[in-house]
């Protein structure tokens, strides 16, 4: 989305202006919020259009066709006004993935997508033509596939079908390449319901190959080719969709099925409110984006007076903010006791001279880079673990940690992610520390099929293809909506939670603000009052009195730690005393620093927990021990992750090598490696009671539930307060 510019207006009907969306040669699209807080796609139509009775005459008869089309697939008209000086029309804004870019980065699509992707799109079409419209441009870049399923969208060409041409006869109205013949040729003949079902033709066949069945290039060479050449089919391999594309395609209109008889003549299920039918990595992508799309848009006074209501719950995006924070499902799995026997062994990772055989855990981590102070404690926290498991003394193998720095960088995190994945001694790793190094190593683990475990990558989704063998364990930036609302809101002193997402806190602070946003009135009965601001914002004062003249009786901000301290001492000039709570990637020494006074009494909702907590005592008083000091945040999470793939080990050695439990010796090679796939399918299997929460996996391998721990500043430093509200003991 770009930024309007000084010519354009701030609001259209009912309708506050946050973005441009794009343009074309009919006029603008924006992005506009309505005053209950709903998004839509607005189109403002250009002047010398907007000047012509008759192109008004038909824009007033299209938007009322428009608003009669019914269908789940289709972008709904949500209002319109065709007797403005600029005529413009509102459709539901869609957040979700151009079929055009899915098929672009990830490649063609299955014979079995493309058939479902046809009878969803041919039941949109039936609908249009049903409101006695024609779509006239169905091509790739108009549907959008979203986290329930597609969308057709873009009614600003479409046209009633008795209505009369206002171009020129030589003019061609569509895009060259997804047009029928009778399009192409020009003429002055109207496209009809044929039309658009030759165009989805040609959109099913791209979605099949990759490419336009008609091929590229000159304007012209096209819509000869569309006239009079075969379309192009090769690489389809599946004989009932290459028959369907050859009817679809045909030359004349009267041979090709009406959309209704095309969604009876499509043989395959086509389920509602799922995009399971979808290839893995086009779900990821999908779940990416439209987390993406969905971040409040980048302006001030972008606001909610009334809580909005929040999107429907889609199939496998994974924004599970309404399941309740803590629910979890058990399933199989050994328990691998981590409060019991915590100290002795060796400081080495690995025993030696054993006579039993030596696996080794890694931990990919950024220790020297941006975040190097979480690495470190995750490396630690893994040492622990092993070394305990280590000084049993009674087990059928031995453990060693390979530690491997990728400095936070996503070129470097490739590397590393191959080394471990050549290593075939190296069956599980710990890591990465940080969101773009994971997101750029899923595909090599994915690939080895290694088991990778992170517990402070917290975005909701990643871009890269495949996941099989990645755990989230940890709860997303956006789950931890619950707890903050529930902290902030469920309280008698507060109504309305005004929350301040600033961009510079990138993704994780989108994801986060939004969730809350839009979720304070479902969880609660309360309301929240949304504000924007740009990355670099210095000046917080006027956006608080904004927030404060709205009755925001508690304040929300995500964003880095310098907005949030400016935050806090913008709030701190003025005379309220409500509860204040930031993301929990602002608890550094650098909001205590540049907030002084002002940050007192601030609060947290953060995924780690502390060693102060009572369940880490044991844990504490070992690290302490070991390495001369408490142990620091991600530490323990990253000793549970470690004692998690013990765990799994342990089980499939069992499983795998019983001769292996008998008698008080053991010869080396009685325990035989486990695969790596085995580890994934045991891991994903497992519930298990680590320090900071019990750790179980959804079909998506992200953890179930939302716990979460409590911080505040006190006396200038921080200090734990125990599990969040709702989160499991």
């Amino acid at each position: 989305m770009d930024a309007l510019t000084a010519s354009d207006p701030s609001r259209i009907g009912g309708h506050r202006l946050l973005g441009r969306l794009g343009a074309g040669g009919m006029g603008v699209v924006y992005l506009g919020r309505a005053d209950s807080g709903a998004l839509a796609a607005i189109k403002v139509i250009l002047p010398e259009y907007a000047q012509d009775d008759d192109f008004r005459a038909r824009f007033r008869r299209e938007a009322e066709a428009a608003r009669r089309v019914d269908s789940p697939w289709v972008a709904a008209v949500t209002d319109a006004d065709a007797e403005g000086e600029r005529p413009w029309l509102a459709t539901e804004f869609v957040a979700g993935l151009a079929l055009s870019e899915a098929v672009a980065r990830c490649g063609p699509l299955p014979a079995r997508s493309v058939r479902v992707l046809g009878r969803l799109l041919s039941r949109a079409l039936a609908s249009v033509h049903t409101a006695g419209l024609v779509h006239r441009d169905v091509k790739p870049g108009n549907v959008l596939l979203t986290a329930d399923g597609p969308r057709l969208i873009d009614f600003g060409i479409a046209r009633g079908v008795d209505a009369t041409a206002l171009t020129a006869t030589d003019l061609v109205v569509g895009t060259p390449g997804f047009l029928a013949p009778e399009q192409a040729t020009g003429g002055g003949t109207a496209p009809g319901p044929a039309s658009d079902v030759f165009s989805l033709g040609c959109l099913l066949a791209y979605a099949a190959t990759g490419r336009p069945p008609f091929g590229s290039g000159a304007v012209e060479a096209l819509l000869y080719r569309t006239v009079h050449d075969e379309p192009d089919l090769g690489g389809i391999d599946d004989q009932e969709l290459r028959a369907l594309l050859g009817v679809l395609l045909s030359k004349e209109p009267a041979a090709r099925p009406d959309a209704a008889r095309l969604d009876e003549l499509i043989v395959e299920d086509a389920p509602d409110g799922s995009i399971d039918w979808l290839p893995e990595d086009v779900v990821r992508l999908i779940a990416a984006r439209s987390a993406a799309m969905l971040a409040l848009p980048d302006i001030d006074a972008t606001v909610s007076e009334e809580p909005t209501t929040a999107a429907p719950a889609p199939g496998r995006r994974g924004l599970l903010l309404l399941a309740g924070a803590g629910a979890l499902v058990a399933a199989g799995g050994a328990a691998f006791a981590v409060r019991g026997r915590l100290g002795g062994g060796s400081h080495d990772s690995g025993a030696a001279g054993t006579g039993v055989p030596a696996w080794t855990i890694g931990v990919q981590a950024d220790l020297s880079g941006p975040r190097s102070a979480d690495g470190r404690a995750q490396e630690r926290g893994v040492r622990l673990a092993v070394e305990r498991f280590n000084s049993l003394g009674n087990e059928p193998f031995t453990l060693r940690v390979k530690v491997l720095d990728d400095r936070g960088e996503a070129s470097r995190a490739v590397r590393v992610a191959e080394r471990f994945a050549r290593d075939r001694d190296v069956l599980a790793v710990i890591g990465p520390t940080g969101d773009s190094a994971t997101d750029a190593v899923l595909g090599v683990y994915d690939e080895a099929m290694l088991p990778v475990i992170t517990v402070s990558s917290l975005l909701l989704a990643y871009v890269a293809r495949s996941q099989k063998s990645f755990f989230q364990a940890a709860p997303f930036d956006a789950a931890l909506a619950v707890p903050i609302i529930r902290r902030l809101l469920l309280r008698p002193d507060v109504e309305r939670l005004g929350v301040l997402l600033d961009r510079s806190g990138g993704q994780s602070a989108h994801q986060v603000g939004y969730a809350t946003h839009m979720n304070a009135g479902v969880l609660t009965t309360g309301t929240a009052y949304p504000r924007v601001v740009p990355s670099g914002t210095r000046d917080f004062t006027p956006v608080v009195a904004d927030m404060l003249a709205h009755a925001s009786d508690a304040f929300f901000y995500a964003g880095d730690a310098a907005g949030a301290a400016r935050m806090a001492r913008a709030l701190a000039a003025t005379s309220f005393k409500g509860p204040r709570m930031a993301m929990h990637t602002a608890m550094n020494a650098a909001f205590l620093k540049d907030g002084g006074d002002a940050v007192e009494s601030w609060e947290f909702t953060a995924p780690c927990i502390d060693a102060t907590a009572p369940e880490a005592k044991e844990f504490a008083a070992t690290h302490r021990k070991r390495f001369g000091a408490a142990p620091a945040h991600w530490a323990a999470e990253a000793y549970d992750a470690a004692g998690l793939v013990i765990a799994a080990l342990t089980a499939l050695t069992a499983v795998v090598a019983p001769a292996a439990t008998a008698g008080p010796t053991r010869q080396a090679g009685e325990a035989r490696r486990p695969a790596r796939a085995a580890l994934v399918a045991r891991i994903a299997a497992s519930t298990y009671k680590g320090i900071s929460r019990t750790y179980a996996f959804d079909e998506d391998h992200r953890l179930k539930g939302s716990d979460a721990f409590l911080y505040t500043v006190r006396n200038g430093g921080y200090h734990y307060l125990g599990r969040a509200p709702g989160s499991g003991a």
